[in-house]
């Protein structure tokens, strides 16, 4: 039974990083090892992060359940260096607009599930009891991989000279909600008292909204179906 739990854990956070990678046109051009890139500029922005939340935001006492929303909107602030690192990425890779964001996306997921969730996984998940937050966990996984292929496309279609005018404002928004997602599900949790399954059906929700709109933005783009390199 454990053993059973452990693999539909891994299946269910590891395999669809599989098949988005297969099917996404990842393998024909051989991005393996650039995805690896991405994933390891993932990990020196999170080490950048870290050293200014360190020097610059320390850490405050909070009373015990309560939510320290300027602490909280401070870190999401920081978050701004992802969205700077994606643009980075996407910058060194030569290739249509959709291998660099999906080359990015995938290499920034993929960091974040190994640093955030494989230890929890391989320690947790097999345990002798079992327990539906590793389920939970996995399906989270597989949301954040949604998230960080659509911030890494609205940044890449923030770059181009040739994004409508009114589709601008729109693109800065989802980013700032994109940074700011954190904040979004600690007042919910707290403002709402929203369950575990109920928080990441809202993620869900919410990760597919901003997917469809910024997929309908890059659809718009004239020259995307082209041969034209960004």
């Amino acid at each position: 039974m454990t053993f059973f739990h452990f693999g539909n854990c891994v299946a269910l956070a590891y395999v669809p990083y599989v098949i988005v990678y297969k099917c996404s046109g990842l393998a024909e051009y051989s991005a393996f090892w650039k995805c690896v890139q991405a994933g390891g500029a993932y990990l020196f922005t999170q080490l950048c992060k870290m050293l200014l939340l360190a020097t610059f935001f320390p850490a405050t006492e909070t009373a015990s359940g309560g939510l320290d929303i300027t602490g909280e909107f401070l870190k999401s602030t920081v978050d701004i260096a992802d969205l700077v690192g994606l643009h980075i990425v996407m910058s060194k890779f030569a290739g249509k607009g959709q291998l660099k964001f999906m080359i990015a996306g995938m290499g920034w997921a993929t960091a974040e599930l190994i640093v955030t969730r494989f230890l929890p996984l391989w320690m947790g998940a097999r345990g002798v009891e079992f327990d539906w937050k590793y389920i939970q966990m996995s399906f989270d996984s597989n949301i954040s991989l949604i998230h960080h292929i659509s911030v890494a496309m609205l940044v890449w279609m923030y770059s181009r000279s040739d994004l409508q005018k009114s589709s601008l404002p729109v693109v800065v928004t989802l980013l700032g909600l994109a940074c700011y997602r954190p904040l979004i599900v600690e007042i919910l949790m707290q403002a709402v008292g929203l369950g575990s399954w109920m928080l990441l059906l809202a993620k869900a929700g919410f990760t597919s909204i901003v997917a469809l709109i910024s997929l309908q933005m890059y659809l718009s783009i004239p020259s995307q179906g082209s041969n034209s390199y960004y």
